[in-house]
């Protein structure tokens, strides 16, 4: 079964056609990486799935219901199933780590403040920020806050883990750190995960399978040595595009030499 599916998804915002019927199935337990360039429509996609867009056409389905048909109660039922790594973490500046954390297992599932904060704990030290309970978030360093968000996507034991561009922003050893860490975790909590992603080393990573989003659909999903040897167009231009995004950033003074793809 397919903890998520989006079936012939069509979104626009005025006269602007973002997604063009978009298909794209995760089967439960496993992982798939989403890429595509900047404006490509990720982002809207991740939105249909939290339930805050509903498509012009076409459905999108979590663990078989309709997220777009779905009435007040029934969406939060869903909600409760997925963990989410915003892009700009999301986090709450007047919170420290640790209250972070404990917030959806206090807001959601009502849990006691010392069950929360044990669970709390424990989700710290799986992201190895043990030693930042107490610390607040303008306090810890980009990866930091990242690895943050992080523990706090994945202490309700979701069902389902919703990543978007988890290394946006970082430097490239900061990077490998925290895609050590989402590997990590996707073992620990076994969940189904989407990683939404630019960053084709941390897709390569930490995904069963790699989809590419170019022009309003996916112009490929495959395994990562699959999507390598494409010679689909839209996959050779992206290919190229980060290479040479790849090349700029290895020339900058101090720079560390990504991975190649």
């Amino acid at each position: 079964m397919s903890a998520i599916e989006i079936l012939g998804v069509h979104k626009a915002f005025d006269s602007q056609q973002v997604l063009r019927g978009v298909d794209l199935c995760v089967p439960a337990g496993h992982s798939l990486a989403l890429l595509g360039e900047s404006g490509s429509g990720k982002t809207v996609l991740l939105r249909h799935l939290l339930g805050l867009l509903q498509p012009d056409r076409g459905e999108v389905r979590i663990d078989g219901e309709d997220v777009g048909r779905a009435d007040a109660e029934a969406l939060e039922r869903i909600r409760l199933k997925l963990g989410v790594l915003f892009q700009s973490g999301g986090l709450f500046d007047s919170l420290t780590a640790l209250e972070n954390v404990m917030f959806p297992l206090r807001e959601h599932l009502r849990l006691s403040a010392p069950a929360a904060a044990r669970r709390a704990a424990e989700a710290l030290e799986l992201v190895q920020l043990q030693d930042a309970k107490q610390l607040f978030p303008a306090q810890l360093s980009g990866g930091m806050q990242k690895r943050l968000a992080l523990a706090r996507a994945l202490v309700a034991a979701p069902q389902i883990l919703l990543l978007d561009d988890p290394t946006a922003g970082l430097d490239p050893l900061t990077t490998d750190a925290v895609t050590a860490v989402i590997r990590r975790a996707q073992r620990a909590v076994s969940a189904t995960s989407l990683v939404i992603t630019h960053d084709l080393p941390l897709a390569f990573s930490v995904a069963d399978r790699v989809a590419l989003l170019s022009e309003g659909r996916i112009a490929l999903e495959a395994s990562a040595e699959e999507f390598q040897r494409s010679r689909h167009p839209a996959v050779r231009a992206y290919l190229k595009q980060w290479l040479a995004r790849r090349d700029v950033r290895s020339a900058a003074p101090g720079a560390a030499t990504p991975p190649s793809p």
